[in-house]
């Protein structure tokens, strides 16, 4: 019998840490955690929190392929709260699996589970069951020669699991924007990486470039044949692909982007959105 894609795995917080003003770790264990399957570098999984004043966590476990619907079937006020999250590194000998949570002035639910939540307490992910899956996005295309990375606070900790992945010399050139220059952090990498940080600070004036794209505009690009990922607030996400096909040349086949968020929309917001567009 096959198994499935994707399981719902009940683990417990280990322990918390505020990394820095505008992120918040939170790291998870338990005995589920040597099945849920990590290749490394994007790797997303459906992390599931209980409702204000709840313990339980309120989720479909016996519905397989059909939890979605099951899931938009229950009741708001009971079921879960569902976001989705990049697993910032997995330690299958120790256990341990963390996930870094991008602050804002108006936390989510999840957001401020991360910022309350105690030892022992229990957590939920929805995870892939095998290394190699769907909620991984980096794939370059054969014939890479180098890679360009870009993209917000949002998207941090998917940068931070590719540059770890990424193989010694590889080239790489690594735009990243936060808040506040506090929130810099050290990233691991084996490979060839020039890593610029930005900050809000940084738009240019007079024009409505994003501290992203006013970059990109005045970077080189890295190699001959370049893959680019490129991540986080969806406008912005767009704006850096249409710069890389119209100005810079590069194939549509050769960027991966993805709107992690959408300005003044929550997450809740863009799922009724999927549903009512599915419908």
């Amino acid at each position: 019998m096959a198994t499935a894609p994707y399981a719902f795995f009940d683990l417990d917080v280990l322990r918390t840490s505020r990394l820095s003003p505008g992120f918040a770790r939170v790291t998870l264990g338990g005995g589920q955690i040597a099945a849920v399957g990590h290749a490394g570098r994007d790797q997303r999984v459906k992390l599931f929190v209980p409702q204000p004043g709840h313990r339980t966590i309120a989720v479909p476990r016996d519905q397989g392929a059909d939890w979605w619907t099951a899931w938009q079937r229950m009741h708001p006020a009971e079921r879960a709260s569902m976001r989705t999250y990049t697993v910032r590194e997995l330690r299958r000998d120790a256990g341990e699996l963390d996930i870094d949570f991008a602050l804002h002035p108006h936390p989510g639910p999840a957001a401020e589970w991360a910022t309350t939540v105690r030892p022992g307490d229990p957590a939920t992910i929805l995870g892939p069951t095998q290394d190699e899956n769907a909620g991984i996005g980096f794939h370059p295309p054969a014939g890479t020669d180098a890679v360009l990375l870009a993209g917000d606070a949002s998207a941090l900790p998917a940068i931070a699991g590719i540059l770890a992945w990424l193989p010694p010399g590889t080239r790489a050139t690594v735009l990243v924007e936060t808040a506040d220059a506090a929130d810099r952090q050290h990233l691991p990498t084996h490979a060839d990486a020039d890593i610029t940080w930005l900050t809000h600070a940084d738009t240019r004036p007079g024009t409505d470039d994003s501290p992203l794209l006013a970059a990109l505009r005045s970077t080189p690009l890295p190699g001959s044949a370049p893959y680019a990922w490129v991540a986080g607030e969806a406008g912005c996400v767009r704006a850096l692909r249409r710069h890389l096909v119209r100005e810079r040349g590069i194939d549509r086949r050769h960027i991966t982007f993805t709107g992690y968020w959408r300005r003044h929309a929550s997450e809740d917001t863009l799922m009724q959105e999927a549903i009512a567009a599915a419908a």
